[in-house]
């Protein structure tokens, strides 16, 4: 059975669906407003200087104060505070820090029991972060359903299901009937519904709640100040910006896709564009036409996949499928917009939610993962050990960037961890090959992902050659 997505090009009728819809992300535009914190105008020290106020650096400096109140700890932040990637995904926030399951068996079996200890530890820890600090970020934990679309997903759900409780996870099968019975669609043959540590929240608001926490407890922010390099200064290390100098200490770079500060990571992380509509309100008879009483989080089983979810005022975020890569791996708000991935994203909502027709768009935007070959995030120091960088979440960081922060952190202050003795720690992903090899290969394994789709889930010879090679290439 072919995947349901239409093989015509999107209509008219789906294009004047979001043809209204402002350009910017729901969770900032929805945002309370505030005053900005002021840029960096004069050269300044410091013990620690974190570059990059999305949720890793936010979590950075939260945890280093709360470890040592006494530590001067200052922020950088190239645009707003939770502007970047933070603010632009779809608030999914799932434990694992290995991408899931299946892919932390295919890198890290012989750490996975640790690695999902820690993962559900830090899950916890984020819960209680958020009561300690009175964050309200929307926290709804109503699990991961996956939306099982073709008979070889179906087939494997048990398996999967299997795996999911050998690691202590609550999860159920769900057939064609009782997937339509949680949210109705026509192109559900099943699902996978799994309820240990995962569910939804608004990232705006978690972004806002933190830096908040970070003012009050005496972090030094500053807005509007990109980072433009990097030196050496006697025991210390000087970051410059277009409006002065600051020399810390310690140096954190948690800048996510954007370029980084130190080339050598620009060998392991590609900039990969993601796409999301947000609708309006339903009302009562779209609510309950479509059913969606428990309001999970959804992803359908493809590698080409859909993930959406409700909102508190009871909109759907739709977003995925595409995943836009451009040679040489620019980002700027150039391309925070992408006419035909809209398109082909409003198309595919109607087919999978044909009850309804007539409902459009108030918001569409688009942002950069940090992707890498190994799909979850890594780290290393560099500058003698004065700096460090946690990068590469790959699109699942929300809950994983508090583990990657406090773990950068252990590695700038030299502290022996269980998690810094890690091969996952210890090990930086395989390196993507240079420009223009870069961008043939990824377009070609896109080209095989979407072949795969077709084809009952079959990886063929080059996705099976890239995954010996531990090129992590996945959905």
């Amino acid at each position: 059975m072919p995947r349901p997505w239409p093989k015509t090009p999107p209509s008219r009728r789906d294009r004047a669906a979001y043809a209204d819809a402002a350009p910017v992300p729901f969770w900032l535009d929805t945002a309370a407003p505030r005053a900005p914190d002021a840029p960096l105008e004069a050269p300044a020290e410091t013990d620690l200087c974190i570059v990059g106020g999305g949720f890793t650096g936010l979590w950075a400096a939260l945890h280093a104060k709360a470890a040592d109140p006494a530590r001067e700890v200052v922020l950088l932040e190239a645009d707003r505070i939770g502007a970047g990637a933070s603010g632009r995904n779809g608030g999914f926030v799932v434990a694992s820090l290995t991408h899931g399951l299946v892919n932390g068996l295919a890198r890290f079996a012989d750490e996975l029991d640790v690695l999902e200890r820690l993962a559900a530890e830090n899950y916890d820890g984020l819960r209680a972060d958020l009561d300690r600090h009175g964050i309200d970020a929307h926290l709804d934990e109503t699990g991961e359903l996956t939306a099982l679309l073709e008979p070889h997903e179906v087939a494997r759900a048990e398996h999967e299901a299997g795996l999911l409780r050998r690691f202590g996870h609550n999860v159920e099968v769900l057939d064609r009937d009782a997937m339509r019975a949680e949210l109705d669609s026509p192109t559900y043959l099943g699902g996978l519904w799994d309820r240990t540590g995962a569910g939804i929240l608004d990232p705006g608001r978690l972004a806002d709640g933190l830096r908040y926490a970070c003012r009050a407890a005496g972090v030094r922010l500053h807005e509007h100040s990109p980072a433009t390099g990097l030196r050496e200064a006697g025991a210390g290390v000087v970051v410059a910006t277009p409006g002065a100098t600051l020399t810390a200490r310690r140096v954190l770079l948690a800048t996510s896709a954007y370029p980084p500060l130190l080339r050598a990571l620009r060998r392991y992380v590609v900039p990969v564009y993601d796409y999301v509509l947000v609708s309006e309100p339903l009302d009562a008879a779209r609510l309950d036409a479509i059913g969606w009483r428990h309001r999970q989080g959804i992803g359908d089983g493809g590698n080409d996949f859909h993930y959406y979810r409700m909102t508190r005022d009871d909109r759907i975020l739709w977003g995925g499928f595409d995943a836009v890569y451009r040679r040489g791996g620019p980002v700027g708000p150039q391309f925070d917009t992408h006419d035909p991935t809209f398109a082909r994203l409003a198309q595919n909502f109607f087919v999978t939610f044909p009850q309804l027709d007539g409902l459009r768009f108030t918001h569409r935007w688009g942002g950069a993962i940090d992707t890498c070959s190994r799909f979850s995030v890594f780290f290393g120091t560099a500058h003698g050990g004065r700096v460090a960088h946690a990068t590469g979440y790959t699109g699942l960081g929300v809950a994983a960037t508090r583990f990657g922060a406090r773990v950068a952190l252990d590695l700038l202050d030299g502290r022996d961890t269980e998690a810094t003795r890690l091969r996952y720690v210890r090990r930086r992903p395989v390196p993507f090959p240079p420009e223009p090899l870069r961008t043939g290969v990824i377009r070609l394994t896109q080209n095989r992902l979407a072949a795969a789709d077709a084809r009952q889930g079959r990886r063929g010879l080059w996705l099976g050659t890239l995954d010996r090679l531990g090129l992590g290439f996945d959905s």
